[in-house]
Formats: structure tokens, C-alpha cells, sequence
């Protein structure tokens, strides 16, 4: 694949490869090395890409193999906080509760396991469960009972 359509192609992507690398990550050096050890791989294997689905979803299926591998490698636990208590609700929430209540959010995904923060990606970006289904390689029944046990799962870790 030519240079320039390659660039344009991670330009247009980027939020993707970006969102990945945040659930997977740490620290923003972490996060750093891992997009860029996905560009690497999306650069070996973009001649592979024989344009079945969007390529969107290809960029997707390299980006989260990219991380899981790069997670694996590291074997170490995410350190994340736990609050015992909720805060308190406000009719308008400020800027700094959403940016709170973000970050709880994204370090309550952080503690569910590799395949379970793939799915959830997936999910918020809108992915419809066939769609989910094909990039992880699970049944679309398997993808909705799976949704199910993850929001529970946050439900319980975001109202402890």
C-alpha cells in the first residue's frame, strides 16, 4: 500500500486505534508505545486486508489483537482505585463530575478482562453484535450474553 494512502487511512482511524490503546494502557507513555506498535502491525498487515467487512472493523481486529498481545506480554494487574461511594448527584453535572465520572467509568473497563473490554469498545462505538461478533470471533448470541454479564459486572463495580 502507497505511503500517503496508508497515513490518510490511520488519519481517518485514529480515534479507534486511540480508544483501544486507552483501555489498554496506563499511563499515557504506555499508551504512546502501543499505538504505535499498532501502526506498525496495521502497516505489515494492511496488504492482508481483502476488504470483507469495513476497514474500520479490520483496523479494529488489528488494534485490540495488537493490545491484547501487548497486555499479555506485560502480565501485570491495572492499578486502579476503588471509591466505596458514590458521589453525589447534581441536576447539572459541572465538567469536572463528567471528567470524574469518565474516569471511573474507563477505570472500571480497565478491570474487566481482555476480551470483555474488546466487546465494550466495540459497544460504545455503536457496533451492532453480528458486527462485534466478527471481530472478536464469537457467536452474535454468545456477543449479546456476554453484553448482558459486563454491564452487571460495571453496574456492581461503578456502585460499590
Amino acid at each position: 500500500m502507497e505511503e500517503q494512502l496508508f497515513l490518510s487511512l490511520i488519519t481517518a482511524n485514529q480515534g479507534i486505534i486511540r480508544k483501544v490503546c486507552r483501555l489498554y494502557s496506563h499511563d499515557m507513555h504506555q499508551e504512546e508505545d502501543l499505538f504505535q506498535e499498532i501502526i506498525l502491525q496495521l502497516w505489515r498487515s494492511i496488504d492482508r486486508f481483502r476488504g470483507d467487512a469495513k476497514i474500520s472493523t479490520f483496523i479494529y481486529q488489528v488494534a485490540i489483537n495488537t493490545a491484547l498481545s501487548d497486555f499479555r506480554k506485560r502480565k501485570t494487574t491495572p492499578l486502579v482505585e476503588y471509591t466505596h461511594e458514590l458521589p453525589d448527584m447534581q441536576e447539572n453535572p459541572t465538567d469536572e463530575v463528567l471528567k470524574d465520572r469518565a474516569s471511573a467509568f474507563t477505570n472500571a473497563l480497565k478491570t474487566l478482562p481482555e476480551i470483555d473490554r474488546a466487546i465494550m469498545a466495540l459497544v460504545l462505538d455503536e457496533w451492532n453484535y453480528r458486527q462485534i461478533a466478527a471481530v472478536i470471533g464469537i457467536t452474535e448470541n454468545n456477543v449479546a450474553v456476554k453484553v448482558s454479564r459486563i454491564k452487571l459486572k460495571l453496574k456492581n463495580i461503578l456502585t460499590r
